[in-house]
């Protein structure tokens, strides 16, 4: 008798409509809302779908409900399990509360705190939460031997149908809600499952509809995955958007993924801190980092949707405040606005009297300055941040440093001793 291969489960477009039933009076229905600035700006109808208005302020609960939910007594006598960076943990804290459920969360060390807190919160005394490693994969490791040790049933953030099938939820408010067609969908990708979701469910219900992955430049799992033609495990990432920094994607998800989505586009770090500051400036609208992803893809894409219906998946808020500052450095940064030098000063008296009043333009700031030679301060090098009144006008200053004779080094394209030193 040959042997009997296990049946692959995949998710369907029935199965995000049973998830819908089984969500109704857990999750929020989100609104579907048009920007009238995006939709100026790029010449268009932008809507947002606000995932961020979630009950736990992200569409993660969708999917952790939609499995937990789907699992045997037997499966769930020992517990839930899972790892996440943040939001899929609040979306499974919530589930476990709800359902009576007992959970144990696995999370990086490097989670902002307030979505620490707002697991316990959602979980109450349902959970416990353990912090370690410095990724998701670090965590995520942590958790599968916590299964092996105590038979504990494993909820994955995005490899799994169940999962997949409660985010393609999204993709079904956003064509129910929808007056007329949509000609772009912007989605945000960190292990895939939001955008496998919306595949599931766009290619059935709206195949002409472009689905557009939008990934953090300095962790692109998924672009890697579908250009190598497998599913590779990067070696290093940026865990500064943290809600979509994995250094591997799921199996299932870069299936789908790798023939439903019609581009992915990677955005810098700095240039979805930019979105994060627009949007509370200008929307009052607050966002985490993943959040911003799909709009900051925009711009790469603004020939492309003049006259077009688009809708970018606004997909968490769960930001902490203590980021704000490092959110408006690397802003400046991408921006061309703020720059940092290691300068010495010429040992001539009065030299630092000359690079105030003759090398910094009107309209320059001195934002940082720090001696690192403390016994010769006007002619030891000095650490110097300048925040500068337009990006063009770094040019000129490079120009008068060395028509006066400072030698320097510049940071900005040194980022790890930047790092370092600032």
């Amino acid at each position: 008798m040959g042997v009997v291969e296990a049946e692959v489960r995949v998710p369907t477009y029935e199965g995000v409509q049973a998830a819908k039933v089984k969500l109704n009076n857990v999750v929020v229905r989100t609104p579907l809302m048009k920007n009238l600035n995006f939709s100026d700006k790029y010449e268009g109808n932008v809507f947002f779908k606000r995932e961020d208005l979630q009950a736990v302020r992200s569409y993660k609960i969708r999917g952790a409900y939609n499995k937990i939910s789907s699992l045997s007594d037997e499966e769930n006598k020992n517990g839930i399990v899972c790892a996440s960076a943040g939001n899929h943990a609040q979306g499974v804290a919530y589930s476990c509360q709800k359902l009576g459920i007992r959970g144990t969360i696995f999370m990086p060390n490097v989670t902002p705190k307030q979505k620490i807190g707002q697991v316990k919160m959602f979980g109450k005394d349902m959970v416990d939460v353990v912090l370690t490693g410095d990724t998701f994969d670090d965590a995520y490791r942590e958790a599968m031997d916590f299964c092996d040790k105590n038979k504990a049933t494993f909820v994955h953030p995005f490899d799994d149908e169940k999962v997949i099938e409660g985010q393609g939820t999204v993709a079904l408010e956003i064509l129910e809600d929808s007056d007329g067609p949509i000609d772009f969908l912007f989605v945000p990708i960190g292990g895939g499952g939001l955008a496998s979701g919306a595949i599931t469910t766009f290619k059935t219900l709206s195949p002409n509809t472009k689905i557009i992955g939008v990934e953090p430049q300095g962790a692109p799992a998924m672009t890697e995955s579908i250009s190598s033609g497998e599913n590779v495990v990067l070696p290093k990432i940026d865990t500064f958007i943290d809600g979509a920094a994995v250094r591997q994607v799921g199996n299932k998800t870069l299936e789908i993924c790798k023939d439903g989505l019609d581009d992915i586009i990677l955005v810098q770090e700095g240039k979805v801190c930019s979105m994060i500051l627009q949007l509370y400036n200008q929307e009052a609208i607050v966002v985490e980092p993943a959040g911003a992803l799909s709009l900051a893809a925009l711009d790469f894409y603004k020939n492309e949707i003049k006259g077009k219906n688009v809708v970018c998946v606004v997909s968490g808020s769960n930001n902490d405040i203590t980021r704000t500052e490092e959110i408006k450095e690397r802003s400046l940064l991408y921006e061309g606005i703020k720059h940092y030098f290691i300068i010495r000063f010429p040992q001539r008296a009065g030299a630092l009297r000359e690079f105030l009043t003759e090398v910094l333009g009107p309209g320059d700031d001195i934002v940082h300055f720090e001696y690192s030679k403390k016994n010769s301060r006007e002619r030891g090098p000095a650490l110097i941040g300048l925040e500068l009144q337009n990006k063009e006008s770094l040019g000129d200053l490079f120009d008068r440093l060395k028509t006066k004779s400072f030698v320097f080094e510049y940071l900005n394209e040194k980022p790890d001793l930047m790092q370092y030193l600032v």
